[in-house]
């Protein structure tokens, strides 16, 4: 009996230094590692007393605890704070660090570090052929459960990845994800501090007191201009901008980082409705709520529906509105267009799409903008499907002669599907600094022509078929270079439409006021990508 005993007790401690060890291993479960060690404690003295057998039982329901773990255990369910959000980052990527890596933008004005974890096969480089995706969220510091739940999905895709799960391996293999969980950590922790769980004002500016989604350069204005004008410029507008007001540091950081990386599909999330709103969001005739349409319309109305359609209630026109809206947008989709629900001046969504070749929408998550954390796992599971079904929603250009990729090459589209009917999409996206380029589009058949400075254009036919998780379509360019001065014209004669001079190159280098923005062409993205650590 003392044998068995013995062994036993050889058994217990075994367990006791696995479950020490996943205490450690783990510490990213928060309240769950203060638990583990509590009851580490007091297996010590039920061991030290003799109760064996109470000890045995405990070990053996602590040890179910620690391997039967859900992926979001993980992560507690509750708001972090600034410390905590960066501890919880960190942690994810020391789960993954091949597939992860965790860099910071800039700062806040209280000097937060404005950090992003990124889910990549190659973390840190832009890759050609895979398309750059990004979620921004807290932009409002009181509206936080976007926060939480791009804490939430970067927990969930490293867990599902080192789960071998297919789709989720697939979704990191041929995408780059970048999350921002909090654009104005400042304005979080004020919110956090004085409790305003409810609040509609207090800790939604940054420290500055200024609302960091007001705060952008008014390109909007600038292209309604133009269309006045009839000057034939609808994209890359920056470098025609000028304007006296400051940016906030959180504004530079992103604008910065928007420019740097060539993203192609965005998401801003806040909180205070439930809805997935899509550009313009500054209305034409300066009315407070007209439908102001972009020439992608369509694309971003197909773009809102993806999330709004895998949300739990978002698109149910069974769903109550939210109390405080004036509209109930379930019945037409859970969509709406930004200028139609109210005019917004200086927002992200707008600059995003006007200044690189970015499509943002963004998306209101809830009723409550800080709701009791208690609600935070039915918010999860509520946006889950949505979140990763918009990232799936996320072609190269060469020299002929050289094999070179040509970086900063326009790209143009007309939609031929009805073939009576052309239309051109009066907005054109540029090729990467690898010759890489991301045109997103709805299903059908379009003339895609790509001009670039000391080139002959190009036009070639493609028809576009979204089907599900797959790869987009890919249609490849080889530019003949010209000799200097030759005239390039597009030869589509449907299109007719010449650029402007000098519309051919990415701005170098553009001013707003004294905040000075510096994108280098020949630069290498990886080591700009590296340098925004010190920006």
């Amino acid at each position: 009996m003392d044998e068995f005993a013995s062994f036993q007790q050889s058994i217990d401690y075994f367990l006791l230094v696995i479950v020490a060890c996943f205490s450690f291993y783990f510490q990213f479960f928060e309240n769950a590692s203060s638990i583990l060690k509590t009851f580490m404690i007091l297996n010590l003295y039920l061991l030290g007393t003799g109760c064996q057998a109470l000890n045995s039982m405990l070990l053996l329901w602590l040890t179910w605890i620690v391997l039967l773990v859900d992926p979001g255990f993980g992560l507690h369910f509750t708001y972090h704070n600034s410390d905590q959000l960066e501890q919880a980052l960190d942690n994810i990527h020391s789960r993954c660090p091949q597939i992860s890596r965790v860099y910071s933008i800039g700062e806040s004005v209280e000097s937060r570090p404005l950090s992003v974890v990124e889910f990549s096969l190659h973390p840190g480089k832009h890759e050609p052929l895979k398309p750059e995706f990004k979620y921004v969220a807290n932009m409002h510091g009181n509206e936080a459960i976007g926060r939480e739940l791009l804490l939430h999905l970067a927990d969930y895709l490293c867990e599902m990845y080192n789960r071998k799960d297919a789709e989720i391996q697939k979704l990191i293999n041929i995408t780059r994800i970048h999350l921002l969980p909090s654009m104005n950590p400042d304005g979080f922790e004020k919110a956090l501090t004085f409790k305003g769980l409810n609040d509609w004002v207090i800790g939604r500016e940054n420290a500055n007191g200024v609302d960091l989604n007001r705060n952008f350069p008014d390109l909007d204005s600038l292209l309604y201009l133009f269309e006045r004008e009839g000057i034939p410029l609808n994209s890359h507008l920056l470098q025609f901008f000028s304007d006296s007001g400051p940016l906030e540091p959180e504004v530079r950081a992103v604008g910065r980082w928007i420019l740097l990386i060539p993203f192609v599909l965005s998401a801003n999330m806040h909180e205070g409705d439930l809805v997935a709103n899509y550009p313009f969001d500054l209305s034409r005739d300066g009315t407070e709520q007209r439908y102001s349409k972009t020439s992608d319309d369509d694309v971003f109305k197909h773009l809102a529906m993806s999330y709004s359609t895998k949300h739990a209630n978002m698109a149910d026109p069974n769903h109550e509105p939210c109390p405080l809206a004036g509209e109930d947008f379930s019945r037409r989709g859970g969509i709406t267009n930004g200028a139609r629900w109210y005019s917004v001046r200086g927002g992200m969504q707008d600059f995003n799409y006007l200044a690189s070749n970015c499509f943002e929408i963004t998306l209101e998550l809830g009723c409550d903008k800080m709701p009791d954390p208690s609600k935070l796992k039915q918010a999860w599971e509520d946006n889950k499907n949505a979140l990763l079904n918009f990232i799936w929603q996320a072609s190269l250009i060469k020299d002929k002669k050289s094999g070179e990729p040509i970086a900063f090459a326009n790209v143009y589209v007309v939609n031929i599907t009805n073939a009576n009917n052309p239309v051109f999409i009066e907005h054109s996206v540029k090729s990467a600094v690898d010759g890489d380029y991301w045109r997103l589009l709805t299903p059908g058949t379009y003339n895609i022509t790509v001009l670039a400075e000391g080139y002959l254009s190009n036009t070639k036919t493609v028809k576009v078929i979204n089907s599900k998780h797959t790869e987009a379509v890919r249609l490849d360019f080889h530019l003949t270079p010209v000799e200097y001065g030759e005239q390039q014209r597009i030869q589509d004669s449907d299109l007719q439409f010449i650029p402007l001079q000098g519309d051919t190159n990415f701005p170098s280098e553009y001013f707003t006021g004294n905040d000075r923005y510096v994108v280098s062409d020949d630069s290498d993205v990886d080591d700009v990508e590296e340098g925004l650590k010190m920006y």
